[in-house]
């Protein structure tokens, strides 16, 4: 069966491939550019943990605790440890890891300076054309648009992408410099009494990331203002710190600047028979903290294990409710977080009406908004999780048990023991890693035996034979505990790390019938096709 054509080589299309790879389907990444990434210290991405867990080791740096200030005062602190605190990294590093993973892998393939400019599709796969001194055709079982904004994937499908432009601005400074705290992320509201806003954010090397916020359209920024908004912030935070109103700042190195500017788009679909779209060629965001980087990591990770399905097995009606279901939970959990900064956009930069929208108002509640968008986490920031997934079992049919973490929710990451010995974390295994699904039984006592020893006791056995019998790549995992779970229950999680179902026991029945679900087979789920 030919490759999967993944168009444009940034973070998404990279993940993306790399995660077919580990699907064992190959593919063939399209780059328009020459595969050099540009140095920019103040591009820069934040990573939540799971989403940083499934990519090759990153050398970002993960902070401590996260201080949200207004004017002189301390309004809130987060404590962040490894399973709350972000991985801050340049996007440079992030997209030379990834492609360093891609050349250690035999299905991946990619090719620089290759613009595509021609996007066929007919019932067996998809064509496309890049231009070149002779030009070169490919062909390809589906393909993926990840080729940015621009995206001329998008333009070739005739996608539409509404939405509005320039919702907010952030002049953009990386320094080399020793601040007065360490490893702690801010965002500093009215800094000096003095409306505006301002965050720091740490990365390795002694770099630190300082984002002002600006008008939504205004003016450029001129290298003497920029040199001005770091004097004096860096006065501020100094004189702070001394104990009095301005300070002189230490020595410090002027790494790189810029102008970030955040758009709220979203296209109007994300599948058109064997094409999709993913990371920024399908939507835009990054108002009030919220990370786009990770949302389209989210788009890939969601994305490969279904292609790999599709691709294994054929491109069958199932195949079709699966692929379709792509679009229903990550173009439903984005747009809900774009209607949600839209709603809270005007109440945070301008005040009044906030108490409405949350207990608390006031300064304490718009710094909450922007501390869980920049955190991952509440109403802006948390993982989405795909309650009303087509993926899943017809209601009435699978016995479930309440665990900690709600059907479509990503999973909490517990320390597992593998069937043969081998011990890790849950996200070890996600993304391909483990294939299609994983199936964790909650075993407390199972970590002081040997696996040879617990492999023959109890369920074990039905629970093995059933897993063996699924009809996709499975992997079966033990843990002591997980968060919510009673003794014997049996987690049903995704590759993508969303859970399935908690079952109450070993029901290799029930089981199946959660497989065929993932698959998309009709005769199991009640959610009609889209036309």
């Amino acid at each position: 069966m030919d490759p999967v054509i993944v168009v444009g080589a940034g973070p998404t299309g990279l993940a993306l491939s790399l995660h077919l790879a580990r699907h064992a389907v190959p593919s063939v990444v399209l780059d328009a550019t020459d595969g050099r990434a540009t140095r920019r210290a103040a591009r820069t991405c934040v990573l939540r943990p799971d989403t940083a867990a499934s990519l090759p080791r990153l050398t970002g740096l993960r902070w401590h605790s996260w201080r949200a200030e207004r004017r002189a005062q301390l309004v809130e602190r987060v404590e962040l440890d490894g399973e709350t605190s972000p991985l801050h990294i340049e996007q440079h590093q992030l997209e030379r890891a990834l492609r360093t993973a891609l050349d250690g892998e035999k299905l991946a393939r990619v090719v620089p300076n290759s613009h595509v400019d021609v996007l066929e599709q007919d019932a067996d796969g998809v064509t496309t054309h890049t231009r070149g001194d002779s030009g070169t055709w490919w062909r390809g079982s589906y393909a993926v648009g990840c080729d940015g904004a621009r995206s001329t994937v998008r333009k070739l499908l005739g996608v539409r992408f509404p939405g509005h432009t320039a919702v907010e601005r952030h002049a953009v400074a990386a320094l080399r410099v020793q601040l007065p705290w360490e490893d702690e992320a801010l965002l500093h509201r009215d800094p000096g009494g003095k409306p505006g806003e301002v965050t720091a954010r740490p990365l390795p090397g002694g770099v630190w990331r300082l984002d002002w916020l600006l008008p939504p359209r205004g003016d450029l920024v001129t290298p003497e203002e920029m040199l001005e908004r770091v004097q004096d912030t860096l006065s501020l935070w100094f004189g702070a710190a001394a104990g009095n109103g301005a300070g002189t700042p230490g020595p410090y190195e002027l790494v790189d600047t810029g102008v970030h500017t955040a758009h709220q788009r979203l296209a109007r679909h994300w599948r058109v028979d064997r094409t999709f779209l993913a990371g920024d060629a399908a939507h835009l965001q990054g108002a009030l903290g919220i990370q786009s980087v990770d949302e389209g990591l989210r788009d890939a990770a969601n994305l490969a294990w279904k292609l790999a399905l599709a691709w294994h097995h054929g491109h069958d009606s199932a195949a079709g409710v699966l692929l379709d279901s792509y679009e229903a939970e990550r173009r439903g959990a984005v747009g809900s977080r774009l209607r949600a900064v839209d709603q809270a956009l005007p109440l945070v930069r301008r005040g009044g009406g906030l108490r409405a929208l949350l207990p608390g108002g006031g300064a304490r509640a718009h710094l909450g908004l922007l501390t869980d968008g920049h955190l991952g986490r509440g109403l802006l920031g948390a993982p989405a999780a795909y309650a009303r997934t087509p993926l899943r079992p017809r209601r009435g049919t699978v016995s479930t048990v309440p665990v900690g973490t709600a059907p479509g929710a990503p999973v909490r990451d517990v320390p597992v023991t593998a069937t043969d010995g081998t011990r890790g974390r849950l996200r070890d295994w996600l993304c391909g890693s483990g294939g299609e699904l994983l199936v964790v039984l909650i075993a407390p006592g199972t970590g002081v035996w040997d696996s040879r020893h617990w492999l023959q006791a109890g369920m074990m056995p039905e629970l093995a034979a059933a897993v063996d019998g699924l009809p996709l790549r499975a992997t079966l995992l033990v843990a002591e505990s997980y968060p919510g779970a009673a003794a014997h229950t049996v987690l049903v999680i995704r590759a993508d790390g969303h859970l399935t179902a908690a079952l109450p026991a070993a029901r290799p029945a029930e089981l199946l019938l959660c497989a065929r679900a993932v698959r998309g087979e009709a005769e199991v789920i009640d959610v009609p096709r889209r036309s």
